[in-house]
């Protein structure tokens, strides 16, 4: 009988991408994958170590199977990803629990671990970043229709309060012509919605061609015949350039759609965080978007609390996200990271102010949002059909507007039998907190 493999993966789409790859090479080699992962023999923990909450998240699923194995429902731990490269002896020591701690450069050599702790090895593997591999044959963990892409990891970026770059290394773009294969598999597999991630995806291409190649890898994606849907996350704001807005704005199946990390809006702020600009050119960025492509969907995510903010700072965050008016937006308290330049800087601001600026940020863009959904009230809408809610006894989906895990949803009772991976047109007639609710008309 084939040994039971569980996993369960944290943290951003990135991580879940190493995760597939692992899983498909487990699954090659003979062993049974399970969703239930209390119920398998061997657990993998594929961690997230970016910020203090997601390495708390991390710790508790380890602590959670540990237990597990106490129990002996369960054989055998392994860690993998972000938390275990970041902290490699650290983890090794304080959770003995763990048969295997791998960091990113053992991805590619996880059925051999899991052959060893099997045998009753304990293993302990930091080979160099440069040995993990972004490229091969990936086991799909989402539904059915819809699919991340990896395009790059990496970044190249030297953000003072982000530890990503040490975790996983420079920038690393996937050759044009691998991206371009998968997204062909993928679609031939019956994935009708793919979302575009890296760590930086809008500087994808500059390792290896010289030169931004997201306009024309978008155009490459654009010709494969039963693809629908493209989304674009992760668009920093200082390589959003005319060429990607005009492709956006001409190639039908390019949402309407853009994830644009701002971290915040003053200029002192913005260089102590090592990143370029101030509020006048994001500013202009917004706008020069919205002339070019008006119904586009801006996502940004805004952060409070970094070492040196003035209250003047944030009053310019705060009046900057007034007049933006992003339709998506996610604020966090600033969380200083062992290693990171922002971590040694002087005038931390205190916890509770962090958290009271974040609160304030999210009660004025609650009421941005509540604006936005209103004004969807009496258009219709093209949805993706997800799955059906048996508590509201109604299908729900997404709309272009909505990326997957992190948007609202779109809930509606069909005129015919319609199934996940659909794509319906739906009239939206009222709101339900962050949600919409409408009538399919088509």
């Amino acid at each position: 009988m084939a040994i039971k493999v569980g996993m369960v993966s944290l943290g951003c789409p990135k991580n879940q991408m190493d995760a597939e790859l692992m899983l498909a090479k487990l699954e090659a080699a003979g062993y049974e994958i399970t969703a239930e992962s209390g119920l398998a023999q061997v657990v993998i923990v594929n961690t997230c170590g970016f910020i203090e909450d997601a390495k708390q998240e991390s710790i508790d699923n380890i602590l959670e199977f540990a237990q597990l194995k106490k129990e002996n429902q369960i054989k055998k731990i392994i860690v993998t990803g972000c938390l275990a490269e970041r902290y490699q002896q650290e983890l090794a020591q304080e959770l003995p629990e763990c048969d295997a701690v791998l960091g990113l450069g053992a991805n590619g050599d996880i059925v051999q671990a899991v052959e060893q702790v099997m045998a009753g090895e304990t293993l302990r593997s930091f080979p160099p970043k440069s040995c993990w591999s972004l490229e091969g044959d990936r086991l799909q963990t989402t539904p059915h229709f819809f699919a991340y892409l990896r395009i790059a990891d990496g970044c190249d970026n030297r953000c003072t309060y982000c530890a990503i770059p040490g975790i996983r290394g420079g920038l690393r773009s996937r050759p044009m012509e691998n991206v371009v294969a998968e997204a062909q598999k993928l679609v031939a597999d019956g994935v009708r919605e793919l979302v575009l991630v890296a760590q930086d995806t809008t500087v994808y291409g500059q390792d290896l061609y010289g030169e931004y190649r997201l306009p024309a890898l978008l155009r490459q994606l654009c010709a494969i015949e039963d693809l629908k849907w493209i989304r674009l996350l992760y668009c920093y704001p200082e390589h959003v350039t005319d060429e990607l807005l005009e492709v956006i704005a001409t190639e039908e199946k390019v949402l309407h759609y853009m994830d644009i990390p701002i971290q915040h809006a003053s200029g002192a702020v913005l260089r102590r965080m090592n990143r370029p600009g101030d509020r006048a050119g994001l500013t202009a960025l917004v706008e020069r978007i919205r002339a070019r492509i008006p119904d586009m969907v801006l996502r940004t995510t805004v952060m409070t609390g970094f070492p040196g903010e003035t209250k003047q700072d944030f009053e310019e965050l705060c009046e900057f996200i007034k007049e933006a008016k992003f339709q998506r937006l996610g604020c966090f308290a600033y969380s200083p990271e062992e290693g990171t330049a922002a971590a040694e800087m002087p005038d931390q601001v205190p916890d509770k102010v962090k958290s009271r600026r974040r609160d304030i940020v999210m009660e004025e863009q609650s009421r941005i949002s509540d604006a936005y959904n209103e004004s969807l009230i009496g258009t219709t809408l093209t949805v993706l059909v997800e799955s059906f809610d048996k508590y509201a006894e109604c299908w729900f989906g997404r709309s272009e507007g909505d990326a997957p895990d992190i948007d609202g949803k779109v809930f509606f009772i069909p005129d015919r039998p319609v199934k996940p991976g659909d794509f319906v047109r739906v009239t939206v007639t009222d709101l339900m907190d962050w949600d919409l609710i409408g009538e399919m008309t088509e």
